[in-house]
């Protein structure tokens, strides 16, 4: 109950009127108590010590017969200096040797003793003149007076009961209950409207603190005043919108990581330092071709401790890490294993790259360049032999014999002549210093000029060209003199591998936003699993048919990069019989990226 703030400040308030209450009740009694018995004794001293009065006191009248009579009419004049009311206050007459009742201001305490137990009453009667000290512990005040009246001695004694203190303590404390009363009233309502002007804010700052910690950063608190409250409901609204704004920036750089965790190419997977998983990606999945899920049966023992054993990687030290390959469904992995956070006791990280693209293009490298000086060699051996024979046999060949040996030679270095054109060509687009010469130029008369410039060609080997051309064939951008080539290429290699009388077909037409040109023979085609490599560098079919023909195994390599670079297809078609069909495919406007 009272571990509510409101209820202590109540409490607080009740308690501090209550004590305030008591401590002033207490000083206004003590203080009537003292005031009544100051004013009793000073205004005793002051009677007593008026020269008149004690001469009046002490002098007897002539014939007089009863002094104590004489004496009580004296006080009765002075009753409003002594103050005797006859209720609280009185004053006796009594004798001087042994204090029994002479007279006094109520004749009905005539017949009743006097309190002889009076510390001021018992020293006079022992001879003291005067005795008027107070005594804290009597209910009562005193004053006794010794008063030699000619030959008799007599003691006047004036008490005061305090009953007149005692009705003004009790009206002072019904007058402090209803003070209190009234004032407990007054502190709870008052206690209440501060707790709640101090509390509101408060309960306003907790349900704030509540929807904060709870994620809920929509609602801003009202500052209701510019006090130490509104300063502090200020300041954390600043710390609200502040922490919403970190924790905004951190769940984006978490969204980030985690997409970039879950769609990078390399495979990640994190151990714990008992080698249970604890996050793994996608790409590692499909590299080792297993599923890893988090928590389940994989551990790190199951999948990588024929690399190295996990407290060996736990033992390399930052930015240490060991590594390791393997082969998995014809791919090549290569595993980076390394520790993480160390500090705080972290786990083992595994980084799989798949480097089989990488040894294809080294082993493709390596084949290149051993292509190339097959390619090379064999002409300059060529060269070579029909050279030495010439210088050997100088003067004693036929004029036919040298002119058909120097017609090798010219042929041997035309041939490594195009060997090295081709080889700059793909060289400058590999480099991307083979920019295109865009322009507008008709498709269909491109088609007419390969055909008439082949035409001679094919009928020198008895073949028959057919042209077939679709009508409204459409302009396009792109560079024509490495479109042509591309056609010459293709056509010349069906004359090239066509037997002799055999029958080509060129047709050309139109589809939306694009043009396309297919080169159809029946010649002796390319096997169904070559066909997947027949836009290899040096790659051929039949080695040996190549070469005789003049072949360098470049042609298509050539062709494919200018139709890719001009965002087009060239395809090989799946065609029923014998032969081979050769679709190039481009756009009407041409390259969305080429240079003009």
């Amino acid at each position: 109950m009272f571990r509510s703030l409101h209820m202590k400040l109540m409490l607080i308030m009740t308690l501090l009127i209550i004590l305030l209450m008591t401590v002033v009740g207490a000083f206004l009694i003590n203080s009537v108590a003292n005031y009544y018995t100051q004013d009793f004794y000073s205004q005793m001293a002051s009677a007593f010590q008026d020269e008149v009065f004690w001469a009046d006191l002490s002098t007897p009248n002539p014939g007089e017969e009863n002094g104590a009579a004489s004496i009580a009419e004296i006080l009765k004049t002075y009753n409003g200096t002594l103050g005797v009311d006859n209720r609280s206050r009185k004053y006796y007459v009594l004798d001087g040797t042994d204090g029994h009742w002479l007279a006094g201001s109520d004749e009905q305490d005539a017949h009743q003793a006097v309190d002889l137990d009076s510390r001021n009453l018992m020293r006079v009667l022992a001879g003291k003149e005067k005795s008027d000290d107070s005594n804290p512990s009597a209910a009562y005040m005193d004053v006794a007076v010794a008063v030699q009246r000619g030959d008799e001695r007599y003691i006047i004694y004036v008490r005061d009961d305090g009953t007149n203190a005692a009705a003004l303590n009790s009206e002072l404390i019904t007058l402090i209950v209803e003070a209190l009363v009234f004032g407990l009233i007054i502190s709870v309502m008052l206690s209440f409207l501060l707790s709640k002007t101090l509390i509101t804010p408060i309960e306003r700052l907790t349900e704030g603190a509540e929807r904060v910690a709870h994620g809920d950063f929509s609602q801003k608190i009202e500052v209701a005043s510019r006090d130490e409250i509104g300063i502090l409901t200020g300041t954390f609204n600043d710390m609200a919108k502040q922490l919403h704004h970190t924790l905004e920036e951190v769940e984006n750089e978490r969204n980030k990581l985690g997409t970039l965790f879950l769609h990078m190419t390399d495979g990640v997977v994190a151990f714990s330092r008992d080698g249970a998983v604890i996050q793994s990606n996608p790409a590692a999945e499909d590299m080792l071709g297993r599923s890893i899920p988090i928590g389940g049966s994989e551990n790190y023992d199951t999948l990588f401790s024929d690399i190295a054993p996990l407290q060996g990687v736990l033992a390399v030290e930052t930015p240490g890490y060991l590594d390791g390959v393997r082969s998995v469904g014809g791919k090549s992995l290569e595993l980076l294993l390394t520790p993480f956070d160390q500090e705080r006791l972290g786990g083992v990280l595994v980084v799989i790259h798949d480097v089989t693209e990488q040894h294809k293009t080294e082993e493709m490298r390596r084949e290149f360049v051993a292509n190339v000086s097959h390619e090379l060699r064999t002409p300059l051996t060529n060269i070579r032999s029909y050279a030495e024979t010439l210088v050997d046999n100088a003067g004693e060949l036929p004029p036919n014999t040298e002119k058909s040996f120097l017609g090798v030679i010219l042929n041997e270095s035309d041939r490594m002549t195009h060997i090295v054109q081709d080889l700059l060509t793909l060289s400058r687009f590999d480099s991307g210093r083979s920019e295109l010469n865009l322009a507008p130029f008709s498709f269909r008369q491109a088609v007419e000029d390969v055909y008439n410039a082949i035409l001679m060609e094919a009928q020198r080997h008895g073949h028959q060209v057919e042209l077939k051309l679709s009508e409204g064939i459409p302009q396009i951008v792109g560079d024509r003199e490495r479109i042509v080539q591309v056609m010459m290429n293709v056509v010349s290699n069906s004359i090239k591998y066509t037997p002799d009388g055999g029958h080509i077909r060129i047709s050309a037409g139109q589809w939306p936003g694009k043009v396309w040109m297919e080169v159809a023979d029946d010649g002796i085609g390319i096997p169904q699993a070559d066909r997947a490599r027949i836009f290899e560098r040096f790659y051929r079919v039949d080695k040996a048919r190549s070469r005789e023909s003049g072949g360098t195994g470049l042609g298509l390599s050539i062709a494919k990069e200018i139709i890719d670079r001009h965002e087009g297809v060239i395809e090989l078609l799946d065609r029923p019989g014998p032969g081979l069909t050769v679709r190039i495919t481009l756009l009407t406007e041409g390259p969305r990226h080429g240079k003009e």
